[in-house]
């Protein structure tokens, strides 16, 4: 009728829970527990799972499940695969930019970033296959000797992700450790934009185990994960020097290695340096001559 306004009642609002990301699943925390994540201005975004010290556990039985498939492919096929996470991580990017305005930054610097973590992913997938040429070498041996240096993965990898870049940076720790083989579990710094880019994990060519992510304080997470007896390399890029100390302290009753934090500007070219430091060398002599 002339006049009548639409009186659509409002509404109901529909809360999410982040959950965590453990074996290619969803699971929410074992402790039950969950926090707020509020926006730059302080308003209520979603709530975010606060894993506890067996979801610490479940993610590295997980990770180490899946170390022995991975680490086995070809690095070709695990460019393959890295590549198909950078495809899929452009298609999500709107919702990238939007998440990371939640976070303060405006739309010009939000872009910039998603833009330099599909960039940095399809760098690092690139690396996938030659990496062991600039790592590896044929060394010149006194005998009938022929002795072949080639780099290997460590193992399963704790990450700490820094702050500040809730994209690049977790994009940035995690791509140079999966690339060379290894599988890892990170404890994110931005959980909603960390989940979110789980579900991209999750819907891509990714085995499950090989990137599990984990919310909450981190000062109650990482030494956890630091003295786990299964877990062979910690990078501490997020941690302040106060919790890299105790990391360190956790870390030294199982020889784990152990990267500490550093000033880093995360949209700089990354160079080897990420790789190389979760790999191993195995150094192979074989006879030859007569």
């Amino acid at each position: 009728m002339p006049g009548k306004k639409d009186t659509a009642p409002e509404r109901l609002q529909v809360r999410k829970t982040y959950k965590l990301f453990i074996g290619g699943a969803f699971p929410r925390s074992e402790s039950g527990r969950s926090y707020v994540v509020n926006d730059s201005r302080g308003e209520f975004l979603a709530n975010a799972s606060h894993a506890s010290r067996k979801d610490v556990r479940d993610a590295v039985v997980a990770a180490r499940k899946a170390f022995g498939g991975w680490s086995g492919r070809t690095p070709y096929n695990r460019g393959q695969i890295l590549y198909r996470i950078a495809e899929m991580l452009e298609g999500r990017r709107r919702q990238f930019i939007a998440e990371l305005r939640d976070t303060g930054l405006s739309r010009e610097d939000a872009e910039t970033e998603v833009d330099a973590a599909v960039d940095r992913w399809v760098w690092y997938a690139g690396w996938a296959d030659k990496i062991a040429q600039v790592a590896g070498s044929v060394n010149p041996v006194a005998g009938p000797f022929l002795n072949v240096s080639t780099p290997e993965p460590t193992g399963v990898a704790g990450v700490l992700a820094p702050a500040g870049t809730p994209l690049l940076g977790l994009v940035s720790v995690l791509a140079p450790a999966i690339v060379t083989g290894n599988t890892v579990v990170v404890v994110a710094d931005s959980p909603l934009v960390a989940i979110t880019f789980a579900e991209v994990l999750a819907t891509s060519d990714l085995p499950s185990g090989v990137v599990n992510i984990l919310t909450g304080p981190r000062e109650e997470l990482a030494p956890w994960m630091a003295g786990h007896m299964d877990v062979n390399a910690i990078d501490l890029a997020g941690a302040s020097e106060e919790l890299a100390n105790a990391c360190e302290e956790a870390a030294a009753g199982n020889l784990k290695r152990v990267l500490r934090p550093s000033e880093t500007d995360w949209s700089a070219d990354p160079g080897t340096a990420r790789m190389t430091a979760l790999l191993e060398t195995k150094t192979v002599w074989h006879p030859i001559g007569v």
